[in-house]
Protein backbone atom coordinates (compact mmCIF):
# COMPACT_ATOMS: atom_id res chain seq x y z
CA UNK A 1 0.00 0.00 0.00
CA UNK A 2 2.77 2.40 0.96
CA UNK A 3 4.62 1.45 -2.20
CA UNK A 4 1.56 2.27 -4.35
CA UNK A 5 1.08 5.56 -2.53
CA UNK A 6 4.71 6.43 -3.21
CA UNK A 7 4.25 5.75 -6.93
CA UNK A 8 1.13 7.93 -7.01
CA UNK A 9 2.80 10.85 -5.21
CA UNK A 10 5.83 10.59 -7.51
CA UNK A 11 3.61 10.64 -10.60
CA UNK A 12 1.64 13.60 -9.28
CA UNK A 13 4.83 15.52 -8.51
CA UNK A 14 6.27 14.70 -11.93
CA UNK A 15 3.10 15.86 -13.69
CA UNK A 16 3.05 19.09 -11.73
CA UNK A 17 6.68 19.79 -12.59
CA UNK A 18 6.01 19.03 -16.28
CA UNK A 19 3.06 21.42 -16.45
CA UNK A 20 5.05 24.14 -14.65
CA UNK A 21 8.02 23.65 -17.01
CA UNK A 22 5.73 23.80 -20.09
CA UNK A 23 4.13 27.04 -18.90
CA UNK A 24 7.56 28.55 -18.24
CA UNK A 25 9.03 27.71 -21.65
CA UNK A 26 6.12 27.46 -24.09
CA UNK A 27 6.68 31.02 -25.34
CA UNK A 28 10.12 29.95 -26.54
CA UNK A 29 9.04 26.69 -28.12
CA UNK A 30 7.99 28.22 -31.47
CA UNK A 31 4.58 26.53 -31.40
CA UNK A 32 1.42 28.56 -31.64
CA UNK A 33 -0.91 27.80 -28.78
CA UNK A 34 -4.63 28.39 -29.34
CA UNK A 35 -6.46 29.20 -26.15
CA UNK A 36 -10.23 29.31 -25.68
CA UNK A 37 -11.72 32.46 -24.19
CA UNK A 38 -13.57 31.75 -20.94
CA UNK A 39 -17.33 32.00 -21.30
CA UNK A 40 -17.46 34.79 -18.76
CA UNK A 41 -15.56 37.13 -21.18
CA UNK A 42 -18.09 36.74 -24.03
CA UNK A 43 -20.16 39.88 -24.67
CA UNK A 44 -22.98 40.68 -27.08
CA UNK A 45 -22.10 43.35 -29.64
CA UNK A 46 -25.60 44.76 -30.14
CA UNK A 47 -26.31 48.22 -28.78
CA UNK A 48 -29.09 48.92 -26.27
CA UNK A 49 -32.21 50.52 -27.74
CA UNK A 50 -32.52 54.30 -28.06
CA UNK A 51 -28.78 55.02 -27.82
CA UNK A 52 -28.67 56.83 -31.16
CA UNK A 53 -26.06 54.39 -32.52
CA UNK A 54 -26.08 53.80 -36.29
CA UNK A 55 -27.59 50.51 -37.42
CA UNK A 56 -25.79 48.21 -39.93
CA UNK A 57 -26.43 49.03 -43.59
CA UNK A 58 -29.24 46.95 -45.10
CA UNK A 59 -28.28 45.93 -48.66
CA UNK A 60 -31.11 43.48 -49.32
CA UNK A 61 -33.30 45.79 -51.43
CA UNK A 62 -30.32 46.95 -53.47
CA UNK A 63 -29.22 43.35 -54.03
CA UNK A 64 -32.66 42.16 -55.12
CA UNK A 65 -32.90 44.97 -57.66
CA UNK A 66 -29.35 44.69 -58.96
CA UNK A 67 -29.19 40.95 -59.68
CA UNK A 68 -31.96 41.29 -62.25
CA UNK A 69 -30.06 43.96 -64.20
CA UNK A 70 -26.72 42.08 -64.24
CA UNK A 71 -26.21 39.51 -66.98
CA UNK A 72 -23.89 36.60 -67.65
CA UNK A 73 -21.76 37.09 -70.78
CA UNK A 74 -20.33 34.06 -72.58
CA UNK A 75 -17.99 34.49 -75.55
CA UNK A 76 -16.58 32.17 -78.14
CA UNK A 77 -13.51 32.93 -80.21
CA UNK A 78 -11.96 30.82 -82.92
CA UNK A 79 -8.23 30.60 -82.24
CA UNK A 80 -5.36 28.86 -83.96
CA UNK A 81 -3.08 26.68 -81.90
CA UNK A 82 0.22 26.28 -83.68
CA UNK A 83 2.59 23.35 -83.30
CA UNK A 84 6.18 24.76 -83.26
CA UNK A 85 7.59 21.24 -83.79
CA UNK A 86 5.62 20.77 -87.03
CA UNK A 87 6.41 24.34 -88.13
CA UNK A 88 10.13 23.64 -87.70
CA UNK A 89 10.12 20.60 -89.96
CA UNK A 90 7.36 21.40 -92.42
CA UNK A 91 7.16 25.19 -92.40
CA UNK A 92 4.22 27.28 -91.29
CA UNK A 93 0.81 25.79 -91.96
CA UNK A 94 -2.36 27.59 -90.97
CA UNK A 95 -4.03 25.23 -88.48
CA UNK A 96 -7.77 24.73 -88.29
CA UNK A 97 -9.29 27.22 -85.83
CA UNK A 98 -10.74 25.80 -82.62
CA UNK A 99 -13.20 27.49 -80.23
CA UNK A 100 -12.07 29.16 -77.02
CA UNK A 101 -14.78 30.08 -74.50
CA UNK A 102 -14.66 33.07 -72.14
CA UNK A 103 -17.05 34.33 -69.48
CA UNK A 104 -17.82 37.63 -67.81
CA UNK A 105 -20.65 39.86 -66.71
CA UNK A 106 -22.55 42.87 -67.98
CA UNK A 107 -24.99 45.52 -66.78
CA UNK A 108 -28.26 46.42 -68.53
CA UNK A 109 -28.42 50.22 -68.92
CA UNK A 110 -31.52 50.57 -71.08
CA UNK A 111 -34.84 48.76 -71.32
CA UNK A 112 -34.35 48.14 -75.04
CA UNK A 113 -31.30 45.94 -74.59
CA UNK A 114 -28.11 47.99 -74.30
CA UNK A 115 -25.57 46.37 -71.99
CA UNK A 116 -22.24 47.70 -70.74
CA UNK A 117 -19.33 45.38 -70.00
CA UNK A 118 -15.53 45.37 -70.13
CA UNK A 119 -13.74 45.51 -73.45
CA UNK A 120 -11.48 42.64 -72.39
CA UNK A 121 -14.55 40.43 -71.86
CA UNK A 122 -15.63 40.63 -75.51
CA UNK A 123 -12.34 41.45 -77.23
CA UNK A 124 -11.64 39.11 -80.16
CA UNK A 125 -14.94 37.28 -79.65
CA UNK A 126 -16.67 35.79 -82.68
CA UNK A 127 -19.87 34.98 -80.80
CA UNK A 128 -21.37 36.63 -77.71
CA UNK A 129 -24.22 35.13 -75.71
CA UNK A 130 -25.99 36.96 -72.90
CA UNK A 131 -27.97 35.17 -70.15
CA UNK A 132 -30.41 37.15 -68.01
CA UNK A 133 -31.22 36.43 -64.39
CA UNK A 134 -34.66 35.19 -65.46
CA UNK A 135 -32.88 32.52 -67.57
CA UNK A 136 -33.64 34.07 -70.96
CA UNK A 137 -30.73 34.04 -73.40
CA UNK A 138 -29.88 36.27 -76.37
CA UNK A 139 -27.15 36.61 -78.96
CA UNK A 140 -25.47 39.99 -78.57
CA UNK A 141 -23.63 42.25 -80.97
CA UNK A 142 -20.91 44.75 -80.17
CA UNK A 143 -22.04 48.35 -80.64
CA UNK A 144 -18.63 49.80 -79.83
CA UNK A 145 -15.55 49.43 -77.67
CA UNK A 146 -13.08 51.73 -75.94
CA UNK A 147 -9.78 50.01 -75.02
CA UNK A 148 -8.58 53.24 -73.37
CA UNK A 149 -11.08 52.72 -70.53
CA UNK A 150 -11.74 48.97 -71.02
CA UNK A 151 -15.43 49.59 -71.69
CA UNK A 152 -17.62 47.95 -74.35
CA UNK A 153 -21.27 48.39 -75.29
CA UNK A 154 -23.44 45.44 -76.38
CA UNK A 155 -26.97 45.19 -77.77
CA UNK A 156 -29.46 42.34 -77.44
CA UNK A 157 -32.85 42.15 -79.24
CA UNK A 158 -35.14 42.59 -76.24
CA UNK A 159 -37.44 45.16 -74.67
CA UNK A 160 -38.77 45.85 -71.18
CA UNK A 161 -35.56 44.75 -69.48
CA UNK A 162 -34.70 45.66 -65.87
CA UNK A 163 -32.25 48.55 -65.70
CA UNK A 164 -29.68 49.83 -63.22
CA UNK A 165 -29.83 53.58 -62.73
CA UNK A 166 -26.61 55.56 -62.85
CA UNK A 167 -25.20 56.95 -59.63
CA UNK A 168 -22.52 59.65 -59.41
CA UNK A 169 -18.99 58.35 -58.90
CA UNK A 170 -17.78 61.84 -57.96
CA UNK A 171 -19.89 61.50 -54.81
CA UNK A 172 -18.41 58.13 -53.83
CA UNK A 173 -16.58 58.33 -50.51
CA UNK A 174 -13.84 56.14 -49.07
CA UNK A 175 -15.35 53.89 -46.41
CA UNK A 176 -18.88 53.73 -47.82
CA UNK A 177 -20.58 50.36 -48.30
CA UNK A 178 -20.75 48.92 -51.81
CA UNK A 179 -21.78 45.67 -53.47
CA UNK A 180 -20.19 43.80 -56.37
CA UNK A 181 -22.69 41.83 -58.46
CA UNK A 182 -21.70 39.44 -61.21
CA UNK A 183 -21.01 35.86 -62.22
CA UNK A 184 -17.65 34.77 -60.74
CA UNK A 185 -16.46 31.28 -61.67
CA UNK A 186 -19.78 30.64 -63.47
CA UNK A 187 -21.69 31.17 -60.21
CA UNK A 188 -24.54 33.27 -61.57
CA UNK A 189 -26.08 36.22 -59.74
CA UNK A 190 -23.48 36.41 -56.99
CA UNK A 191 -23.51 39.37 -54.57
CA UNK A 192 -20.54 40.35 -52.41
CA UNK A 193 -20.18 43.40 -50.18
CA UNK A 194 -17.39 45.58 -48.88
CA UNK A 195 -16.32 49.18 -48.59
CA UNK A 196 -14.62 51.64 -50.89
CA UNK A 197 -10.94 51.33 -50.02
CA UNK A 198 -9.59 54.13 -52.22
CA UNK A 199 -10.37 56.26 -55.27
CA UNK A 200 -8.45 57.32 -58.36
CA UNK A 201 -6.19 54.27 -58.46
CA UNK A 202 -3.84 53.88 -61.43
CA UNK A 203 -2.65 50.25 -61.53
CA UNK A 204 -1.04 50.31 -65.01
CA UNK A 205 -3.51 47.72 -66.22
CA UNK A 206 -4.43 49.04 -69.65
CA UNK A 207 -2.19 48.94 -72.70
CA UNK A 208 -0.70 52.15 -74.10
CA UNK A 209 -0.64 51.98 -77.88
CA UNK A 210 -0.67 55.30 -79.81
CA UNK A 211 -0.65 53.45 -83.13
CA UNK A 212 -4.15 52.17 -82.28
CA UNK A 213 -5.26 55.41 -80.63
CA UNK A 214 -5.19 53.81 -77.17
CA UNK A 215 -4.33 56.28 -74.40
CA UNK A 216 -5.26 54.59 -71.09
CA UNK A 217 -7.41 56.42 -68.57
CA UNK A 218 -7.13 54.71 -65.20
CA UNK A 219 -8.85 56.19 -62.18
CA UNK A 220 -10.30 53.06 -60.61
CA UNK A 221 -12.51 52.82 -57.53
CA UNK A 222 -10.78 50.34 -55.22
CA UNK A 223 -12.92 48.16 -52.97
CA UNK A 224 -12.55 45.12 -50.73
CA UNK A 225 -15.71 43.48 -52.06
CA UNK A 226 -14.78 39.99 -53.27
CA UNK A 227 -14.34 39.91 -57.05
CA UNK A 228 -13.11 36.88 -59.01
CA UNK A 229 -12.71 35.84 -62.66
CA UNK A 230 -16.15 36.14 -64.25
CA UNK A 231 -17.02 39.32 -62.31
CA UNK A 232 -15.45 41.50 -65.01
CA UNK A 233 -18.06 43.77 -66.56
CA UNK A 234 -20.41 43.40 -63.60
CA UNK A 235 -21.90 46.06 -61.37
CA UNK A 236 -20.46 47.93 -58.43
CA UNK A 237 -23.44 49.55 -56.71
CA UNK A 238 -24.02 51.69 -53.64
CA UNK A 239 -26.45 50.96 -50.82
CA UNK A 240 -29.26 52.56 -52.85
CA UNK A 241 -28.74 50.10 -55.71
CA UNK A 242 -27.29 52.77 -58.02
CA UNK A 243 -24.51 51.84 -60.45
CA UNK A 244 -21.27 53.55 -59.43
CA UNK A 245 -18.73 51.44 -61.32
CA UNK A 246 -18.00 48.51 -63.62
CA UNK A 247 -15.89 45.82 -61.95
CA UNK A 248 -12.77 45.31 -64.01
CA UNK A 249 -9.75 43.86 -62.20
CA UNK A 250 -8.32 42.36 -59.04
CA UNK A 251 -4.90 42.67 -57.41
CA UNK A 252 -3.74 39.12 -56.79
CA UNK A 253 -0.66 36.91 -56.89
CA UNK A 254 -2.79 33.82 -57.57
CA UNK A 255 -5.43 35.03 -60.02
CA UNK A 256 -8.12 34.74 -57.34
CA UNK A 257 -9.47 37.40 -54.99
CA UNK A 258 -6.87 38.56 -52.47
CA UNK A 259 -8.49 41.59 -50.91
CA UNK A 260 -8.48 44.32 -53.57
CA UNK A 261 -10.71 44.86 -56.59
CA UNK A 262 -11.02 47.76 -59.02
CA UNK A 263 -13.92 49.29 -60.92
CA UNK A 264 -14.19 51.90 -63.69
CA UNK A 265 -16.10 54.89 -62.24
CA UNK A 266 -19.62 55.20 -63.61
CA UNK A 267 -19.13 58.81 -64.73
CA UNK A 268 -16.50 57.55 -67.19
CA UNK A 269 -18.77 54.66 -68.19
CA UNK A 270 -21.69 57.01 -68.82
CA UNK A 271 -19.60 59.28 -71.05
CA UNK A 272 -18.06 56.42 -73.06
CA UNK A 273 -21.34 54.57 -73.67
CA UNK A 274 -23.09 57.83 -74.58
CA UNK A 275 -20.43 58.61 -77.18
CA UNK A 276 -20.55 55.10 -78.64
CA UNK A 277 -24.31 55.37 -79.04
CA UNK A 278 -24.38 58.90 -80.45
CA UNK A 279 -21.18 59.09 -82.50
CA UNK A 280 -20.00 55.52 -82.97
CA UNK A 281 -16.67 56.34 -81.31
CA UNK A 282 -15.45 58.00 -78.13
CA UNK A 283 -15.06 61.79 -78.36
CA UNK A 284 -12.00 62.28 -76.17
CA UNK A 285 -10.91 65.75 -75.09
CA UNK A 286 -7.43 66.89 -74.06
CA UNK A 287 -6.12 69.95 -72.23
CA UNK A 288 -2.70 69.81 -73.89
CA UNK A 289 -0.31 69.52 -70.95
CA UNK A 290 2.34 67.16 -69.61
CA UNK A 291 1.73 66.69 -65.90
CA UNK A 292 2.99 65.01 -62.74
CA UNK A 293 1.83 64.49 -59.19
CA UNK A 294 2.87 67.01 -56.58
CA UNK A 295 5.18 65.77 -53.83
CA UNK A 296 7.11 67.31 -50.97
CA UNK A 297 10.35 67.81 -52.91
CA UNK A 298 8.57 69.46 -55.83
CA UNK A 299 6.55 71.71 -53.52
CA UNK A 300 9.74 72.83 -51.78
CA UNK A 301 11.47 73.47 -55.11
CA UNK A 302 8.56 75.59 -56.32
CA UNK A 303 8.29 77.40 -52.96
CA UNK A 304 4.76 76.12 -52.34
CA UNK A 305 3.40 75.93 -48.81
CA UNK A 306 1.05 73.01 -49.51
CA UNK A 307 1.23 69.71 -51.35
CA UNK A 308 -1.85 69.49 -53.50
CA UNK A 309 -2.99 69.63 -57.11
CA UNK A 310 -1.29 68.45 -60.32
CA UNK A 311 1.91 70.10 -61.55
CA UNK A 312 2.16 71.33 -65.17
CA UNK A 313 5.51 70.18 -66.58
CA UNK A 314 4.96 71.40 -70.12
CA UNK A 315 2.42 72.61 -72.67
CA UNK A 316 1.46 71.49 -76.18
CA UNK A 317 1.77 74.19 -78.82
CA UNK A 318 -1.70 75.37 -79.73
CA UNK A 319 -3.26 73.18 -77.04
CA UNK A 320 -6.25 74.13 -74.93
CA UNK A 321 -4.16 74.96 -71.86
CA UNK A 322 -1.69 77.14 -73.75
CA UNK A 323 -4.49 79.11 -75.40
CA UNK A 324 -6.18 79.59 -72.02
CA UNK A 325 -3.02 81.14 -70.56
CA UNK A 326 -1.79 78.23 -68.46
CA UNK A 327 1.99 78.25 -67.96
CA UNK A 328 4.66 75.73 -67.09
CA UNK A 329 4.98 75.55 -63.32
CA UNK A 330 1.28 76.18 -62.70
CA UNK A 331 -0.55 73.73 -60.46
CA UNK A 332 -4.04 72.56 -61.48
CA UNK A 333 -6.25 72.44 -58.39
CA UNK A 334 -9.78 71.92 -59.71
CA UNK A 335 -11.71 71.03 -62.83
CA UNK A 336 -15.04 72.77 -62.44
CA UNK A 337 -15.77 72.37 -58.75
CA UNK A 338 -14.04 68.98 -58.41
CA UNK A 339 -10.65 69.00 -56.68
CA UNK A 340 -7.84 67.05 -58.39
CA UNK A 341 -4.84 65.99 -56.35
CA UNK A 342 -3.18 63.47 -58.64
CA UNK A 343 -2.89 62.63 -62.33
CA UNK A 344 -5.64 59.93 -62.37
CA UNK A 345 -8.12 62.33 -60.79
CA UNK A 346 -7.35 64.98 -63.42
CA UNK A 347 -7.64 62.44 -66.25
CA UNK A 348 -10.95 61.19 -64.88
CA UNK A 349 -12.47 64.67 -64.78
CA UNK A 350 -11.23 65.69 -68.24
CA UNK A 351 -12.45 62.38 -69.70
CA UNK A 352 -16.05 63.43 -68.99
CA UNK A 353 -15.84 66.16 -71.66
CA UNK A 354 -15.74 66.29 -75.44
CA UNK A 355 -13.70 68.45 -77.83
CA UNK A 356 -15.25 71.89 -78.00
CA UNK A 357 -16.58 71.79 -74.42
CA UNK A 358 -15.79 74.83 -72.29
CA UNK A 359 -14.55 74.05 -68.77
CA UNK A 360 -13.36 76.11 -65.83
CA UNK A 361 -9.92 75.23 -64.47
CA UNK A 362 -8.54 76.55 -61.18
CA UNK A 363 -4.75 76.85 -61.01
CA UNK A 364 -2.23 78.08 -58.48
CA UNK A 365 0.54 80.39 -59.63
CA UNK A 366 2.98 82.17 -57.36
CA UNK A 367 0.89 81.41 -54.28
CA UNK A 368 -2.31 82.83 -55.77
CA UNK A 369 -5.31 80.97 -57.17
CA UNK A 370 -6.47 81.84 -60.66
CA UNK A 371 -9.56 80.65 -62.56
CA UNK A 372 -9.27 80.22 -66.32
CA UNK A 373 -11.84 79.23 -68.95
CA UNK A 374 -10.60 76.59 -71.33
CA UNK A 375 -12.02 75.18 -74.57
CA UNK A 376 -10.94 71.54 -74.79
CA UNK A 377 -9.57 70.08 -78.01
CA UNK A 378 -9.23 66.69 -79.63
CA UNK A 379 -5.93 64.85 -79.97
CA UNK A 380 -5.47 66.36 -83.43
CA UNK A 381 -5.76 69.86 -81.98
CA UNK A 382 -9.23 70.82 -83.23
CA UNK A 383 -12.57 71.24 -81.50
CA UNK A 384 -14.64 69.31 -84.03
CA UNK A 385 -16.39 66.09 -83.06
CA UNK A 386 -15.64 63.02 -85.12
CA UNK A 387 -18.51 62.14 -87.41
CA UNK A 388 -20.53 59.07 -86.58
CA UNK A 389 -18.78 55.98 -87.84
CA UNK A 390 -20.29 55.00 -91.17
CA UNK A 391 -21.14 51.37 -91.69
CA UNK A 392 -19.35 50.04 -94.70
CA UNK A 393 -18.66 46.56 -95.96
CA UNK A 394 -15.18 46.52 -94.41
CA UNK A 395 -16.69 46.60 -90.90
CA UNK A 396 -17.65 42.96 -91.23
CA UNK A 397 -13.95 42.09 -91.40
CA UNK A 398 -13.56 42.99 -87.71
CA UNK A 399 -10.03 44.30 -88.21
CA UNK A 400 -7.86 47.33 -87.60
CA UNK A 401 -5.92 48.08 -90.75
CA UNK A 402 -2.98 50.30 -91.64
CA UNK A 403 -0.76 50.83 -94.69
CA UNK A 404 2.12 48.38 -94.71
CA UNK A 405 5.50 49.73 -93.65
CA UNK A 406 7.76 50.50 -96.68
CA UNK A 407 10.78 48.81 -95.08
CA UNK A 408 8.78 45.66 -94.35
CA UNK A 409 7.40 45.61 -97.89
CA UNK A 410 10.91 45.92 -99.30
CA UNK A 411 12.11 43.00 -97.19
CA UNK A 412 9.13 40.92 -98.36
CA UNK A 413 9.65 41.97 -101.99
CA UNK A 414 6.19 43.48 -102.39
CA UNK A 415 5.29 47.02 -103.43
CA UNK A 416 1.80 47.38 -101.95
CA UNK A 417 -0.34 46.04 -99.14
CA UNK A 418 -2.46 46.74 -96.07
CA UNK A 419 -1.41 45.31 -92.72
CA UNK A 420 -3.77 43.75 -90.18
CA UNK A 421 -2.67 45.34 -86.89
CA UNK A 422 -5.62 44.23 -84.77
CA UNK A 423 -8.47 41.73 -84.90
CA UNK A 424 -11.85 41.66 -83.19
CA UNK A 425 -14.67 39.25 -83.82
CA UNK A 426 -15.24 39.22 -87.57
CA UNK A 427 -14.70 37.53 -90.90
CA UNK A 428 -10.91 37.82 -90.99
CA UNK A 429 -10.40 36.25 -87.60
CA UNK A 430 -12.89 33.47 -88.28
CA UNK A 431 -11.16 32.63 -91.54
CA UNK A 432 -7.85 32.06 -89.74
CA UNK A 433 -6.01 35.28 -90.58
CA UNK A 434 -3.63 36.39 -87.83
CA UNK A 435 -2.40 39.84 -86.79
CA UNK A 436 0.58 40.92 -88.87
CA UNK A 437 -0.83 39.56 -92.12
CA UNK A 438 -0.37 41.95 -95.05
CA UNK A 439 -3.28 41.89 -97.50
CA UNK A 440 -1.99 42.44 -101.03
CA UNK A 441 -5.04 41.57 -103.15
CA UNK A 442 -8.79 41.03 -102.82
CA UNK A 443 -10.20 38.98 -105.72
CA UNK A 444 -7.06 39.79 -107.73
CA UNK A 445 -7.53 43.53 -107.10
CA UNK A 446 -4.40 45.17 -105.57
CA UNK A 447 -4.88 47.10 -102.32
CA UNK A 448 -2.56 49.92 -101.24
CA UNK A 449 -4.43 51.54 -98.35
CA UNK A 450 -7.33 50.61 -96.00
CA UNK A 451 -9.82 52.57 -98.12
CA UNK A 452 -9.04 50.24 -101.04
CA UNK A 453 -10.41 47.33 -99.05
CA UNK A 454 -13.71 49.11 -98.45
CA UNK A 455 -13.95 49.84 -102.17
CA UNK A 456 -13.05 46.27 -103.12
CA UNK A 457 -15.85 44.92 -100.93
CA UNK A 458 -18.42 47.59 -101.79
CA UNK A 459 -20.56 45.53 -104.15
CA UNK A 460 -19.38 42.03 -103.37
CA UNK A 461 -21.73 39.14 -102.74
CA UNK A 462 -20.83 35.57 -101.87
CA UNK A 463 -17.22 34.42 -101.53
CA UNK A 464 -14.14 36.65 -101.64
CA UNK A 465 -10.50 35.55 -102.01
CA UNK A 466 -7.93 37.42 -99.90
CA UNK A 467 -4.24 37.10 -100.77
CA UNK A 468 -1.28 38.24 -98.72
CA UNK A 469 1.92 37.50 -96.90
CA UNK A 470 3.04 37.16 -93.27
CA UNK A 471 6.12 38.95 -91.87
CA UNK A 472 8.08 35.67 -92.05
CA UNK A 473 7.53 35.57 -95.81
CA UNK A 474 4.86 32.89 -95.79
CA UNK A 475 2.27 33.59 -98.46
CA UNK A 476 -1.34 32.66 -97.68
CA UNK A 477 -4.78 32.66 -99.27
CA UNK A 478 -8.10 32.87 -97.43
CA UNK A 479 -11.68 32.70 -98.57
CA UNK A 480 -14.42 34.59 -96.72
CA UNK A 481 -18.14 34.92 -97.26
CA UNK A 482 -19.75 38.34 -97.67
Amino acid sequence: MKKSLSYFLAALLGGTISVWTYDMFRSDAGTRVIEHTPASSVRFTSMPANTGAALPVDLTDAAEHTVNAVVHVTTEAMVQRRDPFMDFFWGYRAPDPSPQVGVGSGVIISEDGYIVTNNHVVQNADKIRVSLNDKREFDAKVVGTDPSTDIALLKVPADGLPVLNYGNSDDVRVGQWVMAVGNPMNLTSTVTAGIVSAKARNINLLQYDPSRDIFPIESFIQTDAAVNPGNSGGALVNANGELIGINTAIASMTGQYAGYSFAVPVNIVKKVTGDLLEYGSVQRAYIGVSIRDMDQDLAAKEHMDRIMGVYVNGLSDGGAAAEAGVREGDVILRVGNIAVNNVPELQEQVSKFRPGDKVTITIERGGDEKVVDMVLKGRDGNVDLASRAREDRSNILGAQLAPADPTEMRDLKIDHGVKVIGLTGGKLRSSGIREGFIITRIDQRPVHKPEDIAQALANKRGGVLIEGVYPNGQRAYYGIGI
